[in-house]
């Protein structure tokens, strides 16, 4: 991991996105703002995934690094559709949001493949959007209280199963602001 003027990006990181988070808790910024925010401090710091991830900490970041690069393309192949001039590039941008997602969802089978599937929980959430109702599961560590991942991944749900950690029925997230605001 980098360092810079003794900082460890890594620190850095997650700092700021906690910083974000807070921002968004209060009202300040919106769910854009955020993703658009998250963005460009990545792209400001240089920040790359970990090609080997070792720990769970260095999953989480990745997973973070992922979820917000596909979210940001997503956005981006959403203003792009909105005026309809390039559709190329909507697809291009497409496909960065299914490549980034599926990058996330390995680095989510990482993580929790790192605890040995251990206080692991895996359910369904209550939505407001149809496309995601029966489709969006939250993923929480009992050891790690603020880490909480989402997927739609029909594969990484079946491991889930198979492992034992997916819980029946519907609950409601422990982000539910977050992820039933529109962006």
């Amino acid at each position: 991991m980098k360092y810079i003027q003794g900082e460890n990006i890594f620190e850095k990181f997650f700092n700021q996105r906690e910083s974000l988070i807070q921002q968004f808790k209060k009202g300040d910024i919106t769910k854009k703002e955020y993703i658009e925010e998250s963005y460009y401090y990545i792209k400001r710091m240089n920040i790359k995934p970990f090609r080997q991830v070792d720990n769970f900490n260095k999953a989480i970041f990745n997973y973070q690094y992922y979820n917000m690069m596909a979210k940001y393309c997503y956005l981006k192949a959403k203003e792009i559709r909105k005026y309809d001039k390039h559709p190329e590039i909507h697809k291009e941008y497409l496909d960065k949001v299914n490549n980034y997602y599926h990058k996330k969802d390995k680095t989510t089978l990482k993580a929790v493949e790192l605890l040995d599937f251990y206080d692991v929980e895996v359910y369904y959430i209550k939505v407001t959007s149809s496309h995601l109702k029966d489709n969006l599961f939250e993923i929480i560590f009992k050891n790690h209280k603020d880490v909480i991942l989402h997927s739609q991944s029909q594969w990484l749900l079946e491991r889930f199963k198979d492992e034992g950690v997916f819980i029946d029925g519907v609950r409601k997230s422990l982000i539910e602001n977050y992820i039933n605001q529109r962006y």
